[in-house]
């Protein structure tokens, strides 16, 4: 099949309005080491439409960006030496500021790609680099763990079942895969969540779970090694539950900020997740290996854009919300 010269793309003409519009662009023009790539869905992330307007210091070009950090594909034109080919089902996760996905053609960087699992239909594919990338960084990049356990290594998973981990949000999208993400690595790993989280993270392998309703995250019977904080909320509590010269991270609020004074620690700090396509690609695996599949609220044909967005800014789903930007990915 021979590119096309266009393709179909939604941009943000004003990063100051979330207001998006549908247009058509050329395509990308790819690097060396870039492929091009038909897009089959991509989701939208919680406030991504106000990325450029508060960090404009990392868009460095004006345009109307497309936007869609994630996706699923098929290879269309890979470079030299690539290990992808044209055919070949794809997963990613692009920077912000790099070629957005919500497009029928994009341009991705080989070292943000990995095979798509094949137990993932194209919509599940989708809404999997963010939050599965977000949960490994959480738990290992930033956190005590040693993913080698996850490939067999007794020495590494030996290390890790001596540590106890607490995953707050644990019945979010990041917290439920940090939850199987620690738990297949040996932690011991407790999760704090909504309650109706709580068979489903035990059945991922949490030895106890706490529904942030009912229960008081300060009367942890047995303090923890790790704190991944997913929602930014009790930190105070936290601080009270984890052991001295423990790790306390977040993807949502600086944990220095209720840092008890003379509390003795590791590491604290809040991160921002990066595009790995060597992690993506260990993770699917361990899908394809476990039968893993992330949590769905909605499959929406690619002219409701606005309205997933909007719905995801509204804080109002009940899982990833996938835009079918081909239409073998509804």
């Amino acid at each position: 099949m021979s590119l096309p010269t266009e393709s179909k793309a939604v941009v943000q003409p004003d990063p100051s309005s979330t207001k998006l519009e549908s247009t058509t662009l050329p395509i990308p023009k790819a690097t060396e080491s870039e492929h091009l790539i038909y897009v089959y869905g991509t989701s939208p992330c919680l406030g991504e439409l106000g990325w450029e307007k508060n960090f404009p210091a990392l868009f460095k070009e004006r345009k109307a960006r497309v936007p869609g950090t994630e996706g699923a594909g098929v290879i269309a034109k890979a470079p030299g030496g690539s290990p992808y080919k044209p055919g070949d089902a794809v997963m990613w996760r692009n920077n912000a500021w790099m070629w957005g996905s919500l497009r029928g053609v994009t341009a991705i960087l080989e070292e943000n790609i990995a095979p798509k699992p094949e137990c993932l239909s194209w919509s599940e594919a989708a809404a999997t680099p963010l939050s599965t990338l977000t949960a490994w960084d959480g738990v290992f990049t930033h956190g005590p763990l040693d993913p080698a356990a996850l490939e067999g290594d007794s020495a590494a998973r030996k290390k890790n079942e001596g540590y106890r981990i607490l995953i707050t949000g644990a019945s979010g999208g990041v917290g439920g895969w940090a939850v199987r993400l620690a738990a297949a690595a040996g932690a011991h790993v407790i999760g704090f969540g909504g309650g109706a989280a709580a068979d489903g993270c035990k059945k991922d392998g949490a030895e106890a779970y706490l529904d942030y309703k009912q229960d008081d995250l300060a009367q942890l019977p047995e303090k923890v090694d790790h704190i991944f904080d997913c929602t930014g909320r009790d930190t105070e509590k936290g601080w009270s539950v984890l052991r001295d010269n423990g790790s306390f991270v977040s993807v949502c609020v600086d944990p220095n900020s209720t840092k008890p004074e003379g509390k003795p620690v590791k590491d604290a700090k809040w991160f921002l997740v990066e595009p790995s396509g060597k992690n993506l690609a260990r993770i699917s695996k361990l899908i394809q290996q476990k039968g893993w599949k992330p949590v769905l609220d909605s499959v929406v044909p690619y002219d409701q854009f606005q309205q997933a967005y909007d719905k995801v800014d509204s804080g109002k789903t009940r899982g990833k919300i996938v835009i079918a930007v081909h239409e073998d990915a509804a």
